[in-house]
């Protein structure tokens, strides 16, 4: 079966699950994860621009897309040519069955099961000892964070951290002075490229918070990922007992 997938970490997932360069014919400019599986296959644009004629050219026998990370006038025309499955993940239920989903149409139901075991483990082993208010920092100028109704708040959640705008939905816009109660301060590495003189910055501040840069896919990349994060979060939640101490 040839498929095109418009979302990275649904890339990513097919070549997890066992599917091959002759099986994934088309993936965005944004689709990175294997690196060495992934630069054969043509980029049909990014997740936001589809080039819709150069898909009509590689003629998919299904396209996965995502209701969030794609534009919907986009999906729905290519839906006038070609099978599109839409796709919605906002917590790890809805990840077990993406991945179940992907399992039952490219025959890899039981690779698909391992995974959604691994993904359940991972986050079972990764648990804060006591709760910790966290802020998550999606983007700057303006500075932006994640509400309740996201997949980011919702695996933070998993591994102990309350979000301090879990009353907020989506991608809010803050200021510096509405990140005075959080306890940690975590600094995305994307969308927004966070690095290490962003959390000097803001320690001009917050001199006294815990501020620090976290992988943005391990927290917002479903499908596989998460079960490839277990030494990662592992390490994350050692740094923040190290602070409770």
């Amino acid at each position: 079966m040839r498929v095109i997938s418009l979302v990275p970490s649904i890339t990513e997932a097919l070549f997890d699950l066992g599917l091959t360069e002759h099986e994934v014919i088309g993936r965005t400019k944004f689709c990175i994860h294997p690196k060495h599986r992934i630069k054969n296959v043509p980029v049909i644009g990014g997740t936001k621009n589809i080039n819709i004629d150069k898909i009509k050219t590689l003629q998919p026998d299904i396209i996965l897309a995502n209701r969030e990370e794609n534009i919907k006038e986009q999906v729905e025309a290519l839906m006038a040519d070609f099978k599109v499955l839409v796709t919605n993940v906002e917590n790890i239920e809805d990840n077990y069955y993406l991945l179940k989903t992907l399992g039952n149409i490219f025959n890899k139901e039981e690779r698909a099961q391992q995974f959604n075991l691994k993904i359940y483990d991972v986050l079972q082993q990764a648990q804060l000892d006591f709760p910790v208010k966290a802020a998550y920092l999606i983007w700057k100028n303006p500075y932006m964070t994640i509400g309740s109704d996201t997949f980011i708040h919702k695996i933070l959640a998993e591994i102990g951290f309350e979000n301090i705008f879990k009353d907020q939905t989506r991608y809010p816009e803050i200021q510096m002075e509405d990140l005075a109660d959080a306890e940690v301060i975590m600094l995305s590495s994307e969308p927004f490229p966070f690095k290490e003189k962003h959390i000097e910055e803001m320690k001009t501040f917050y001199p006294d918070k815990k501020i620090m840069i976290v992988d943005g896919e391990a927290f917002s990349w479903y499908g596989t990922h998460i079960a490839k994060c277990e030494n990662y979060f592992k390490e994350l939640l050692d740094e923040i007992h190290a602070m409770q101490r």
